[in-house]
């Protein structure tokens, strides 16, 4: 506590900041609690960058942490030489977006670093396009993706288009560590920026750019316009950036019974019409399902703030119901379209590959075995599927035909190297049409899946620990899961333990290790019999620990009893 009062109190003091961070902590100065959560620690910079709740103080997001860790990102990139190449900076609905996009700005063109920045909210996966579109050495995102309005964040992409990964995060971590006063990070005024020709605006050329490469995409065109104008379709951007692009899209291709909740229609940083702005809470689908059943719907759609998470409902035709999907479904419906319709057509490559995430459904294996293409598995997190699709570029080992993760993210192409929701709203509705054609709906086709594949259900629960405390009762469950694992969950032995921070697969009935050969990381996975599973890991985002469960039943039923057992014996395991 002696620690969080001193920065406290060298806040207050030093004249590095302005007044309104000093009159937002003079106003908390009893408030021990508040001081100590402010100010414990530094807002940590991660592989991914920065996530927390905005106001002032070394453990929030603010100008001051934005500024710090552009500094350590120049730096960085001055000892790449990568000045000229420039940076591209994006921003989402979310309070202070602007601001801080254009701190970091400012803070690079200080440093002689060169930036392109959107005048105005675009989604998250355009600014992983414009990244490779302009040949920059790196893009910022300002986003805190589908976080309660509290929040806000910062992502670092690379060259390549892709979140940074290891070895170039450590190193871009290890330079903000480094800068240790506020004050010595670098700025300078827009006025000035611009004059020295260092802040450019980035125009629509990208936009119509973007749109163009997602165009490219769309395998049936004469189907979405022979079936464009009986799908009707409910969308909503949940106040984010997803509105424009998506509607744009969507109009382009011809569809036109295309309906937006008003409510959420319009970018606001509040969020008021929706508790909280992620297409994973079926009470973000409240508005839109309300509307849905009045136009009578096909599908219910929704983005998430920074329009790389889709969430989809779809009406099964049989009781007049809206099924959710899950983000495993929804993916698995998109990869099933596409790779049968490619396959049908002679166009699926013989070194097709099929990347996913550890913590995604194992139907996505028994697909991709179907179709003879390649199973990937990677790390949690989106940029690992990115990574994959840069390594393939450059060995020429595979070629690139899907990525999916649980977390309702997936992407179709390589035009950009992060999940977009707007292709997905888009390869959807061309499925979707395509089953229209059919004269099915898209819950028959999940149904089909089953049976093709098998009857897979996943689950995810999550147990929320704040402050110093929650971070050490997450280490805490943690190591108890890692020292000592449990025999059976669900009934279900547990085959093996994936532990990949130390990087080694243990049978439990030999004892025999092998290595896993994937960065390490802080996340233990059970093997259970019948291609069941689960998998703890503390999230790297929120103060959070995810518990992951993966079955397959002989029937829906089953397969859900079952998920709710072994849900229920991980997380008292667990507790």
């Amino acid at each position: 506590m002696r620690k969080s009062r001193e920065r406290y109190e060298e806040w207050l003091r030093n004249p590095c900041f302005d007044r309104s961070v000093k009159e937002e902590l003079t106003a908390i100065q009893g408030d021990e609690a508040q001081i100590q959560d402010r100010f414990y620690k530094d807002l940590e910079f991660g592989t991914g960058g920065l996530r927390g709740v905005v106001g002032a103080g070394t453990n929030r997001m603010n100008l001051y942490t934005v500024r710090r860790a552009t500094q350590g990102l120049a730096n960085y990139i001055l000892s790449q030489k990568g000045e000229d190449k420039g940076v591209a900076i994006a921003f989402d609905s979310r309070h202070m977006s602007p601001e801080f996009a254009r701190e970091a700005a400012l803070c690079l063109n200080a440093n002689g670093i060169k930036t392109w920045c959107f005048e105005t909210l675009r989604p998250t996966p355009e600014l992983s396009f414009a990244v490779r579109k302009l040949g920059c050495i790196a893009g910022i995102v300002i986003t805190a993706s589908h976080n309660p309005p509290e929040y806000n964040g910062y992502k670092v992409y690379w060259e390549d288009g892709g979140q940074i990964t290891p070895p170039k995060d450590a190193g871009i971590i290890h330079e903000v560590n480094l800068i240790t006063d506020y004050g010595a990070a670098k700025t300078m005024t827009l006025e000035d920026a611009q004059s020295a020709g260092l802040y450019q605006w980035i125009g629509e050329e990208i936009d119509d750019a973007y749109i163009g490469e997602l165009k490219k995409l769309v395998i049936h065109p004469e189907i979405i316009r022979e079936e464009a104008g009986n799908l009707k379709i409910v969308y909503t951007p949940l106040h984010g950036a997803g509105n424009l692009p998506v509607r744009r899209i969507l109009k382009e291709l011809g569809f036109t019974q295309v309906y937006v909740v008003p409510e959420q229609e319009q970018p606001d940083g509040d969020f008021p019409a929706v508790s909280y702005p992620n297409p994973e809470d079926p009470k973000a689908f409240a508005l839109a399902l309300k509307l849905a059943k009045e136009k009578d719907a096909d599908v219910v759609l929704a983005t998430d703030p920074d329009a790389d998470r889709l969430g989809i409902y779809v009406k099964d035709a049989k009781t007049g119901d809206y099924i959710s999907f899950t983000g495993n479904m929804s993916g698995m419906v998109i990869a099933e379209y596409r790779l049968s319709q490619q396959k049908a057509a002679g166009r699926l490559p013989a070194d097709g590959a099929l990347v996913k995430t550890i913590v995604t459904t194992n139907m996505a294996d028994a697909l991709a075995a179907s179709y003879g293409v390649e199973l990937i598995e990677v790390l949690t997190g989106f940029k690992y599927i990115g990574e994959q699709i840069k390594w393939f570029e450059e060995n020429g080992r595979h070629r690139y035909v899907f990525g999916l993760e649980e977390s309702y993210g997936c992407l179709i192409g390589s035009y950009a190297r992060d999940k977009d929701a707007v292709s997905a709203v888009m390869a959807l509705c061309e499925a979707a049409a395509y089953c229209k054609h059919l004269g099915i709906t898209l819950w028959d086709q999940m149904l089909a899946m089953y049976q093709k594949y098998g009857f897979y259900r996943e689950g995810l629960h999550t147990v929320t620990l704040k402050g110093m405390e929650g971070a050490a009762r997450i280490q805490e469950i943690m190591e108890r899961l890692r020292t000592a694992p449990p025999r059976e969950l669900g009934g279900m032995e547990v085959l093996a333990v994936r532990d990949y921070q130390k990087g080694i697969r243990t049978d439990r009935n030999t004892g025999e290790t092998t290595p896993l050969g994937l960065p390490s990381s802080n996340v233990l996975y059970y093997e259970l019999r019948n291609d069941s599973w689960c998998c703890a890991r503390p999230s790297g985002t929120e103060p959070k620990i995810k518990f992951y469960i993966g079955v397959r039943g002989g029937g829906l039923a089953e397969a859900d009893r079952l998920l709710a057992r072994v849900t229920e014996d991980l997380v008292a395991f667990g507790g």
